[in-house]
This record gives C-alpha cells, structure tokens and sequence, in this order.
C-alpha cells in the first residue's frame, strides 16, 4: 500500500461526526458567499486576491526572499485593503443574517405572499404612472447581490406601496431619475444610479431609462421594471432583453415567474387576482 493510500485510509478511519458537520458548515458559508458575490464587482476583486495568495505561496515554495518579506510585512495590510474592498458584500451577509431568513420560513411567516402583495402595488404603481407618462424604473433584485448599486442612491428600507412609489418618481423630485430597488418585497433604497448598456441587440432606438435598465440585466440576473416617459409604455427587462408594451395582467404574470413568488402563495391569493385588477382599471381609467 503506498504511502499516500496509507494516510487516506487513516484519515477517513478517525473522522467523526463533528468533523462531518464542520465540512458541512464550512461548505454552506463558501456557497453563500459564492451566491453573494455572483455578478458583482466583487467576483474580480476576489479573482485579484486569489492571485496574490497564489503569489506568496509561491514565493514561500520557492524562497524567494524579497517576496517573503513583502508579504510577511504587509499580511496585515492586505487583509484590511480585503476588509474595505469587500465592505458592501460584508454589509450585504450581515443584512441577511439579521434577517434570519430560513428561520421565519421554518417559524411559517409567508415570504411568497408578501412578494405577491408587493407585486401588486408595484402594478398598480406603474398602471398609475403610464397613464400618467411618468418615467420610472423599478428593481427586483434576485439572487445577485445589488448591495453595490443600492449604495448609489438614498436608503429607504421601507414597505412597498402604491402611494410611496408615485411619490418617488413624481416630476421635479431629487429622486425621479433614478431607480429603486426591491429585496425580499421590501423597497431598499430611491435614486440609485444603473449601468448603461452601450447598444439593446435586436431593439430599436431607447432612452437613458431602457439603457440602464439593460445594462444591469446584463451584469445581474434583477428583473427591471420601466415606465416610459416619452409613451407611457411598460416594459420589462431581464438578461439583457426587454419586453415593452405590457398591460396590467401580463405584466402580474410577468412578474409573478420572474421574481418567484412561491407558488403556493400564490394560489392562496389567486381568488384575489381578478378583484386586483379591477381596482386597478379603476384607479388608471376613473
């Protein structure tokens, strides 16, 4: 038996239990900082970290002694440029963990029914704003991290409301340019600033509004919800495409997959769907 085979086999035989939940634990926190960082900035920033870890490595393998005293002198440094460097996905982790999402959903608090009433206010905020034509542009965020462009504009951390999104697009306001970002049915953060696609392949000439809305979805896996200015059409974007002039039920549907409202939730509420939209034929054709 080779040495190698010889010490595998000694290494599987005093495993224990407790050694089998500190692998799993350990895999579960690099999974979601895998699904933290995903699409954004950060995903380069840790490709650049990786290779200076390979760097000293190799420096130590090799005795390379400039590069040893480098690295053993400025270790510290490093992990507090780290620390800086990756401060909104930090805040981001934090953010999660306060929320104690998997608990709830164990306790049976319904996360699905409170997208789908935030969906709806989001519809009846956009019927209200085309019929208005008063640009907007609305972010569901998903599983990428936005915590990066929600630093760009104010934050809110409030619920989502008909009312409260008419007043953040509404005309003459700091607030109206920019966009608004929704994580977990809750509105973030207004005003925040959106990557600009350079061209929309297979689309026509757009607006500044369609553009950001694009460019995010080419860097994210968020839906964006846009309220043109100049039409007053609604359109939704999504991996790097668009899809305009959707009325109130297609839009719900839409948004409904998109966004995955859980399913069971939603047949909770589907009695309530046609009464949903009257109210909203009402409110946008009195």
């Amino acid at each position: 038996m080779s040495t190698a085979l010889r010490d595998a086999v000694i290494f599987l035989q005093n495993i224990g239990w407790r050694d089998v939940l500190d692998i799993a634990i350990v895999a579960v926190l690099l999974y979601q900082l895998l699904k933290l960082i995903r699409g954004t900035q950060a995903a380069q920033l840790l490709v650049g970290l990786g290779v200076i870890i390979a760097v000293g490595l190799a420096a130590q393998v090799l005795n390379l002694r400039l590069l040893q005293f480098i690295f053993a002198n400025g270790g510290q440094a490093i992990v507090i440029a780290a620390v800086i460097l990756f401060q909104p996905e930090l805040r981001r982790a934090l953010d999660q963990v306060g929320r104690l999402g998997p608990v709830r959903s164990l306790l049976g608090q319904h996360a699905g029914a409170q997208a789908e009433r935030s969906v709806d206010e989001v519809i009846r905020a956009a019927s209200s704003l085309s019929e208005r034509k008063t640009g907007a542009l609305i972010v569901f965020e998903r599983e990428t991290g936005l915590e990066n462009i929600a630093t760009t504009g104010v934050r809110i951390d409030g619920e989502v409301t008909a009312e409260m999104l008419a007043t953040i697009f509404m005309p003459g306001t700091s607030l109206h340019d920019g966009a608004v970002i929704i994580r977990n049915a809750r509105l973030i953060a207004a005003g925040c600033v959106l990557p600009l696609a350079e061209t929309i392949p297979g689309v026509g000439r757009m607006g500044t509004r369609h553009r950001a809305a694009v460019g995010l979805t080419l860097q994210s896996d968020a839906v964006v919800l846009i309220v043109s200015e100049e039409t007053g059409l609604i359109s939704v974007a999504r991996q790097g495409g668009i899809t305009r002039g959707l009325d109130a039920k297609a839009l719900r549907s839409t948004l409904i997959t998109l966004t995955g409202v859980d399913v069971s939730a939603r047949q909770r509420l589907l009695p309530r769907r046609p009464a949903v939209l009257r109210a909203i034929r009402r409110r946008t054709h009195p």
